[in-house]
């Protein structure tokens, strides 16, 4: 992947501006599903992430977001593995904290981004991709 500076000249995107490539896309893709995103990239003092924190009417989204140049290694929601998620449910957990009202209906999604070069990006949303109940 590839971007065009105001020279015309172009360099290989980093692994990190993709991701931030696919989150602002993600946010993009959510707000005009009429999400509303109440914060990006929550990291907790105690550990654990949170890429996205959303409200989908009255349900509180944490979403995690993928974002690959293909699919020659698999589909991007294949890399929140168990490890991961423990992450996201740790930053989940301590959100749930903050707003002293654990009962709220809550749930988690991946959001796959796909930015192969020469096409437009394809978005895949997983809703209630994993549970707490998991672990």
């Amino acid at each position: 992947m590839t971007k065009v500076d105001e020279n015309g000249l172009s360099a290989r995107l980093s692994h990190l501006e993709i991701g931030e490539w696919g989150e602002k896309l993600s946010q993009t893709g959510l707000i005009r599903r009429g999400w509303k995103v109440l914060w990006t990239n929550f990291r907790p003092k105690g550990g654990g992430e949170i890429d996205l924190v959303c409200r989908d009417s009255d349900v509180l989204v944490f979403v995690e977001v993928k974002t690959r140049t293909s699919l020659d290694y698999g589909r991007p929601s294949e890399a929140v593995d168990h490890e991961k998620r423990k992450l996201i449910l740790r930053g989940a957990s301590s959100w749930l904290r903050q707003l002293n009202k654990p009962e709220v209906r809550h749930r988690f999604d991946i959001m796959e981004v796909i930015l192969e070069e020469g096409l437009p990006p394809k978005l895949n949303l997983i809703e209630n991709a994993f549970s707490m109940s998991e672990f």
